[in-house]
């Protein structure tokens, strides 16, 4: 007889409005997102006062938690706005906030007593003392370090209260430096990573330059695939649900509030499917290969397991760009009981081509494009026109926030 599971939580990333609606609407339990200020992703759009109201408000009438992010490293200067803003995130019904410096959790304490304290891997913990202190002063979930293994994540668990939840990354970008605590972005270019505006310098191609001989540049390199020597690869944990599961993790996070709305919905999707899959059926658990193919159709850099396992081969020397062999041609605004689908064009493509459709829940729905119109009725061979509207026959009514792609390499 299979013994149920306790489903692990889905944390999706919201970077603004949009993408927040993809997340929840493609899976998530709950989402996290920052203000205009004291966030970690400074280049995301984030959310103004009167726009993290109606996210809150938003994400609850969908049953789903919605965690703020006020995780900066402040210095003496950010503290002025800080109890306006923490009452402000009470007063919204923030489910947590996601806190790493401990004045900033004793100023929560005076000013959004009533909100629960999540805290950041910006902390970096990396043991259980180290937990068990963060669970002392009141902290509710700790979000582990990304350097940690399963096993000494197990370990943390057991010697933890069983009331602390643990939340850790399962997958997205990585940090050269121990969760994000790194000074080369603000030493190179003036940007704070500790404020949320790293300009990722990690990721770029250096050379040596000798004191006498200026403009003769030496590539840095380990070996002959390249100089990218600080260039890591993605996190993804897909393939490993089960022991994710059984090494006590409560939240499944996943990186990415800088990266687009599709991004959102398609690795948000991947495993919330994937969760539900296992807790179906979790005794000989095989993850559906339609399942493992999905993570692979949104931007990202080669895959990794991260420290989960021990891996060294985390960095990439050749280049730092992002794989993109698929692209998004529309997100569909409106489609009738009859399958009359409207969509709104992201990218260019043509009569003749091969599709796909995700929907919220569903498998890709794989067609060819043998007729479209636009808003006027008048049958077109190319949808080319940034943002205009073009209808599509479905054999089916396709379910909100409905995402056409297609491929953008050839098959092998």
């Amino acid at each position: 007889m299979t013994t149920p599971i306790k489903k692990p939580e889905i944390l999706a990333p919201a970077g603004d409005y949009e993408k927040l609606r993809y997340a929840i609407a493609y899976g998530a339990d709950a989402v996290y997102l920052a203000g205009r200020l004291f966030g970690m992703r400074a280049a995301a759009g984030n959310f103004d006062d009167a726009q993290l109201r109606e996210a809150i408000a938003y994400a609850h009438a969908r049953n789903v938690k919605c965690y703020i992010t006020v995780n900066i490293m402040p210095s003496n200067r950010d503290l002025e706005a800080l109890p306006a803003y923490l009452e402000l995130l009470q007063d919204a019904g923030a489910d947590a906030l996601i806190l790493a410096d401990v004045g900033v959790l004793a100023m929560a304490r005076r000013y959004a007593p009533r909100v629960p304290v999540h805290i950041s891997t910006q902390t970096s913990i990396l043991n259980y003392e180290a937990a068990n202190f963060w669970a002392d002063l009141g902290a509710e979930r700790i979000v582990l370090a990304r350097e940690l293994s399963l096993e000494e994540i197990t370990e943390i668990r057991a010697k933890t209260p069983k009331d602390l939840e643990i939340e850790a990354f399962v997958h997205g970008a990585m940090c050269i430096s121990y969760s994000g605590r790194c000074l080369i972005s603000q030493y190179l270019t003036d940007r704070d990573a500790n404020h949320g505006a790293c300009s990722q310098p990690c990721r770029w191609q250096y050379s040596l330059v000798e004191e006498k001989r200026p403009g003769e540049y030496f590539p840095v390199e380990e070996d002959t695939r390249g100089t990218y020597l600080y260039n890591s690869k993605d996190l993804c944990m897909i393939e490993h649900i089960p022991e994710l599961v059984r090494a006590g993790i409560d939240s499944f996070k996943i990186e990415g509030r800088a990266k687009t709305a599709y991004y959102a919905a398609g690795i948000t999707s991947a495993y919330r499917r994937a969760v539900d899959a296992y807790a179906a059926q979790p005794d000989g658990f095989v993850l559906p290969d339609e399942i493992r193919q999905e993570i692979s159709k949104v931007s990202h850099r080669n895959y990794y397991t991260g420290f989960y396992f021990g891996e060294r081969n985390g960095q990439f020397y050749e280049d730092s760009h992002y794989i993109r062999d698929w692209e998004v041609t529309g997100l569909m605004q409106d489609c009738t009981q009859a399958g009359d689908a409207v969509f709104t064009l992201k990218n260019r493509f043509f009569v003749g081509e091969t599709l796909e459709l995700i929907q919220p829940g569903e498998p890709p729905y794989r067609f060819t494009v043998n007729a479209m119109t636009d808003d006027k009725g008048t049958a077109i061979d190319v949808a080319q026109h940034p943002e205009m509207r073009f209808h599509l026959q479905l054999p089916f009514a396709a379910k909100p926030f409905s995402i056409l792609r297609r491929e953008t390499l050839p098959r092998d």
